[in-house]
């Protein structure tokens, strides 16, 4: 994916959204615009988005020394944890569970306070259950499951976690052995290894960091060992928005879990926004 002239104002939208879960005063706000300022006109166009604002969110975390997502990601943990007994009896009481799994997983993809400052998770859900979806390549990712033990899935965001770690169960629970990514160090609210734990992930699964505190998943920014582990992975499952545009070019064989919830995405992929995705590379 590439850069449009309309994510610009998205960039700076994310800022103030950061600068908000921050708090601080007027002024700490103004010094991290204008440096978000001088990156912006750097933008390159025929990069992803997830490129530029990477270095955007290094700078507000470097402005104010701190990680400004801390506290609304343990909030939406707990928040997701409080959902789960309930999302893991409708699971269990499907007529097929990895399919619903599946769904919900997508519908955890709405927690992103990257771009929305506030989120109805319970029409999320229903609507993930529904019939039909923008893509739905679930039948042959339940086709290539059959030729392959190993899966390496890609995780994206605090809260959402919950939600995969419901996928996580019912593929392990299949005979599959699963390695879950978190990022390296904190970015936006992706998870981190910390949210792993808090969710109980890292007790469901092998939980490994890519080494990287980029959005999304620039390869070349990644430690050497995740990279032999992609390179290897005979199947991945790729959450969010950010890895959709950093690996949507990939010839691994990857399936996109995501909603497309931003106008650009959406219009290149055809798509009106917050269409939910299951898509296959």
């Amino acid at each position: 994916m590439k850069t449009s002239i309309d994510c610009l104002p998205c960039f700076l939208r994310q800022t103030v959204i950061a600068l908000r879960q921050y708090g601080g005063d007027e002024t700490t706000h103004m010094r991290v615009l204008r440096n978000v300022l001088a990156i912006m006109q750097e933008t390159d166009l025929h990069r992803p988005p997830a490129y530029t604002t990477t270095f955007i969110h290094r700078t507000i975390r470097d402005s104010i020394a701190g990680d400004p997502f801390e506290k609304i990601k343990k909030e939406y943990n707990a928040l997701a944890l409080s959902l789960y007994p309930s999302l893991r009896e409708r699971v269990a009481a499907s007529p097929d569970p990895l399919w619903t799994a599946s769904r919900l997983a997508i519908a955890g993809n709405i927690i992103d306070f990257g771009i929305f400052t506030s989120i109805d998770i319970e029409k999320s859900i229903n609507e993930s259950l529904r019939p039909g979806i923008a893509v739905d390549a679930f039948a042959s990712f339940r086709g290539d499951l059959m030729e392959t033990e190993e899966i390496l899935y890609l995780l994206d965001n605090a809260g959402e976690i919950v939600f995969d770690r419901l996928l996580i169960e019912e593929l392990q629970a299949g005979g599959k052995h699963v390695t879950a990514v978190v990022k390296g160090s904190p970015v936006l609210n992706d998870v981190t290894m910390d949210d792993a734990v808090q969710v109980g992930l890292s007790d469901v699964c092998k939980v490994i960091d890519n080494g990287s505190d980029a959005i999304g998943t620039f390869l070349p920014w990644t430690s050497p060992g995740f990279r032999a582990r992609f390179e290897k992975a005979p199947l991945i499952i790729s959450k969010g928005q950010g890895n959709f545009e950093t690996l949507s070019g990939t010839e691994k064989r990857t399936y996109f879990l995501f909603q497309s919830k931003c106008d650009v995405v959406s219009r290149e992929l055809g798509l009106s926004p917050c269409s939910m995705l299951f898509k296959r590379s």
